[in-house]
């Protein structure tokens, strides 16, 4: 896979896990560790697509 094609990935699956943060925190049920998580894994790949970007 190119560097681009990469980087549109993860792009891809931060807005996704974005989306997926929004909606668990409109619903009062939803578990705060699961939403900690899906954030610690957005920062994960915004990180990894500064760092992709940088080269």
């Amino acid at each position: 896979m190119s560097l681009n094609g990469h980087l549109q990935e993860l792009r891809r699956k931060h807005q996704s896990l974005s989306e997926a943060v929004e909606a668990a925190q409109r619903h009062p049920g939803t578990d705060d560790l699961e939403i900690a998580r899906m954030k610690k894994q957005k920062l994960m790949l915004k990180e990894e697509i500064t760092r992709l970007s940088a080269h």
